[in-house]
């Protein structure tokens, strides 16, 4: 506890000192003239009697000790998190059908019997929209040509319900893949939903099992993204021996690398999701932290004692045995 105006309390004290001793030499004086000096000592009033001056005295301290206006130093932090704007762009081209594992060899049979690369994916996707309470998350699919899901929203519980209805049915009638329109696409996305605060803190989260080979050049797009402040991250689904040897794949991935984001490689459905939680690690949101400190007024707990001392004083003033004698 501290106090405002220390200074208030000396000045009242030094009042109540000073209307102290006038009060006790007009007493004096008064017994000095009278004809029973000789027997005052004999016949001085009990200090008793001197209790309303001693509770008035007190009523004053109180005063000033409120009046000083005491207050209790109260700190508060506030924190406050900024989430990032992301897009999921997920891979729906015909071989997203085929088995997790198939690209590194190790399925045999025809027959799919394991979880395909789409249903890994979906696994992976919503086990990262779990982990992100504080983004904002949109979903963009594409084949042939790119197509929005759902934009980006707070409500995860929504999106996660209509990632669960992406089958291989969604895009029937497609079958390629066209990475530079469903990278266009979501920048586009993100620059309509884009706020004063957004530059810098917008991803894109591309899954893949293939080669572009219809549209736009990706490596184009991802300049583009870089631009306008988009950092890419692409996680190859199973990619085939062969399609990561491909020039366009290693110039993707180089491309990746370059513009600020990071390439996975994940060949089977356990690398899929630490692929999905280590982009989680590497994209975390602002996080503010201020402290505020205030000062709480406690004045009352010294003003309601004076105010409960003064009733005493008055009250036992009333009461004749209690009435000053000079």
């Amino acid at each position: 506890m501290r106090f405002l105006h220390p200074e208030y309390g000396v000045w009242l004290v030094a009042a109540f000192a000073v209307v102290a001793l006038l009060k006790w030499r007009v007493r004096w004086r008064a017994a000095a003239f009278t004809v029973l000096l000789p027997s005052l000592k004999a016949y001085r009033a009990s200090l008793f009697r001197r209790a309303p001056f001693a509770i008035l005295a007190i009523a004053a301290a109180f005063t000033s000790l409120a009046l000083m206006q005491p207050v209790i130093p109260y700190s508060q932090t506030d924190l406050s998190s900024r989430g990032l704007d992301i897009v999921l762009l997920m891979d729906l081209s015909s071989s997203m059908q085929e088995e997790m594992g198939s690209g590194q060899g190790r399925v045999t049979s025809t027959v799919t019997t394991g979880p395909t690369r789409m249903d890994a994916v979906k696994n992976a996707v919503k086990t990262f929209v779990r982990m992100r309470r504080d983004d904002r998350i949109g979903l963009v699919v594409f084949s042939d040509n790119p197509y929005v899901i759902s934009p980006l929203t707070f409500d995860h519980e929504y999106l996660l319900h209509y990632i669960d209805f992406i089958d291989d049915k969604i895009l029937q009638g497609e079958g390629q893949t066209a990475i530079g329109d469903g990278l266009a696409l979501s920048n586009y996305m993100l620059a309509r939903q884009a706020t004063p605060t957004s530059r810098g803190h917008q991803v894109i989260v591309l899954l893949t099992d293939g080669e572009s080979n219809r549209g736009r050049e990706p490596v184009e797009v991802l300049a583009e993204s870089k631009e306008a402040g988009i950092r890419v991250h692409v996680i190859g689904v199973d990619l085939e021996s062969d399609v990561k040897e491909k020039p366009t794949v290693q110039m993707l991935m180089a491309a990746v690398e370059q513009n600020g984001g990071k390439y996975f490689d994940a060949g089977s459905e356990r690398e899929l999701i630490a692929a999905s939680r280590t982009i989680d690690s590497i994209e975390k949101g602002l996080l503010t932290s201020r402290v505020y400190v205030r000062d709480v007024p406690v004045y009352q707990w010294f003003a309601i004692p004076a105010l409960v001392a003064l009733a005493a004083a008055l009250a036992l003033r009333a009461i004749p045995y209690f009435v000053d004698q000079t």
